[in-house]
């Protein structure tokens, strides 16, 4: 795929409390490399609230003209541009950022009218996206934290492409990789005590070779990064969440397979659960990327 050299965020009234626009701006400076701010107007919802859909779109364009003037005022002597689209968010979302570097989006809702992001338009784009889309919590401020980039795997062969985004922003701050994989047994070995024991003890062992030795092959392929490894044992969402609050986490990369278009299907239960409880931003990847 060839990628656009172009960063997406998505804008609503929220802006200036959100750090989805701080975020994105921080990363157009970093790649040297334009932003393209978004604001959706739902027309579903526009047509539902009893508004003057005039009064609506003045509104879009009064908030489009202030974000302009903040990208204008940034840093970097970039080529940033704000603008307003309208239709369903995720998808008009999603549709802008094709194949562009990624896209970024806050807690709450891209619309005119402020609802909550978790469970509609970031688990739609993060499911549905063909670029990593990076979701950033309210109120976050990069130069409040000072973690490492933590990428949560899992030991099958779809790693590369968390791994490659992971390191690449790493190298970018100038900060080290957490590889991070959490796992747990079987309920099968749940009813004998001594044989769970031995089994996990185990298990424990395999995932610390498999990863220590993912993390020298990456070493390898970036000598100057510093690349950590973190297995835990427990449930998968828990030992994510919990593992990136204890290391002050600045982004937390998982990645996602897109085998279905099914809004069932959406996205795996671990990426989803995540995606509803960690407090840090959250780049989910596709493994085709």
């Amino acid at each position: 795929m060839t990628v656009k050299p172009v960063i997406h965020v998505g804008v609503d009234g929220s802006w200036r409390d959100t750090g989805a626009l701080e975020w994105a701006l921080q990363e157009s400076l970093l790649r040297r490399e334009p932003l393209q701010a978004v604001h959706v107007i739902d027309d579903r919802v526009r047509r539902a609230s009893g508004l003057e859909p005039d009064l609506v779109d003045d509104t879009a364009m009064e908030l489009i003209t202030d974000v302009q003037k903040n990208l204008d005022a940034s840093p970097g002597a970039l080529d940033h541009e704000a603008g307003l689209m309208i239709g369903p968010p995720a998808r008009i979302l999603t549709e802008a950022a094709a194949n562009s570097r990624m896209l970024v989006v806050g807690r709450r809702g891209l619309g005119t009218f402020k609802r909550l992001l978790i469970g509609s338009t970031s688990e739609a784009v993060a499911a549905h996206a063909n670029v990593p889309v990076v979701v950033v919590p309210e109120h976050w401020k990069p130069s409040d934290h000072a973690g490492p980039i933590l990428v949560a795997l899992d030991d099958g062969d779809g790693n590369a492409a968390a791994m490659e985004f992971a390191t690449t922003l790493a190298t970018e701050r100038n900060l080290p990789i957490r590889i991070l994989h959490v796992w747990d047994l079987p309920a099968v070995f749940s009813w004998d005590a001594v044989n769970t024991a031995g089994v996990s003890s185990e298990w424990a062992e395999h995932a610390q070779r498999y990863f220590d030795n993912v993390a020298a092959e990456w070493h390898q392929k970036y000598p100057n990064l510093t690349i950590e490894v973190d297995i835990r044992r427990g449930h998968a969402v828990d030992g994510v969440v919990t593992a990136a609050e204890q290391s002050d986490a600045q982004l937390l990369v998982v990645g996602t397979h897109h085998h279905t278009r099914l809004a069932s299907a959406l996205l795996g239960s671990v990426t989803r659960g995540v995606l509803h409880h960690t407090v840090c931003p959250l780049a989910v990847v596709p493994t085709q990327f």
